[in-house]
């Protein structure tokens, strides 16, 4: 006898667990769909997640049967264990408070507990908020949620289509946008971090995108030894939150 489609704490699986969850209004991280599947119920998953702005990986079958031994007929939904906060709206509710805001935007960092790394030191250091796009980063999952120490249920994880579209709306906001490169010419303690800040982390292999660098208001770099040219994405994150700390809290 075939296993009939399910849902568990973390995942919704199969066509009418998939469908029954959307027009539900469950909440959702994120779709994975069989490449090349049709038939009943693929086409209103497709429609109701695009309505609900969800995103939709279209995978390999191997994919799928990774996630699952259960008769999945092509769909599995990842259950959302963050409420994503808007984006517009995040910002004006930071810029309502006293404390200059502090944001950083994820670059297609995919190790979760990398992440989960990066928000605790968000919330150790008095950032508000955490960009991420909707495809390109680890899922916010059970180990990630772990490994922030519960970081990431408080602070505004805003989820996005566009990085550079988020990049062009915080810097109409009044905020500088700022990237670490090796062979900046200022370090990062030169740098003014006191005034609206962004702060974006690259990719554990490949950086910052060069499109999202070049559309930066300023570079900088963290020194260190001779000899070793990068750190991991999440002790970078936490020397510079550090380091906009200290500023925004000297006497």
């Amino acid at each position: 006898m075939s296993q009939q489609p399910t849902a568990s704490k973390s995942q919704i699986i199969g066509r009418q667990p998939v469908l029954e969850a959307l027009r539900d209004g469950r909440p959702i991280d994120r779709i994975y769909l069989q490449r090349f599947a049709t038939g009943e119920g693929i086409l209103d998953i497709q429609r109701l997640a695009e309505e609900r702005k969800l995103p939709v990986n279209i995978v390999p079958a191997e994919k799928l049967r990774s996630l699952t031994r259960g008769n999945h007929q092509g769909v599995i939904a990842l259950c959302a264990l963050i409420t994503y906060a808007d984006l517009e709206d995040t910002i004006r509710l930071s810029l309502s408070q006293e404390t200059a805001p502090l944001y950083l935007m994820l670059d297609g960092v995919t190790d979760v507990r990398n992440i989960g790394a990066i928000a605790r030191s968000a919330g150790c250091f008095g950032a508000q908020a955490i960009i991420i796009p909707d495809k390109g980063v680890g899922a916010l999952n059970e180990e990630a949620v772990k490994s922030s120490a519960g970081a990431l249920l408080r602070l505004s994880i805003c989820r996005v289509p566009s990085l550079l579209k988020a990049l062009d709306i915080l810097r109409l906001q009044g905020f500088q946008v700022l990237a670490s490169e090796s062979q900046a010419a200022r370090t990062l303690s030169e740098i003014d971090l006191r005034s609206p800040t962004c702060l974006i982390l690259g990719s554990e292999h490949k950086g910052i995108q060069p499109y999202l660098s070049k559309a930066c208001d300023d570079r900088f770099r963290i020194p260190m030894q001779p000899g070793f040219d990068s750190l991991n994405v999440s002790v970078s994150a936490g020397i510079m939150l550090q380091e906009a700390f200290a500023q925004r809290h000297r006497s």
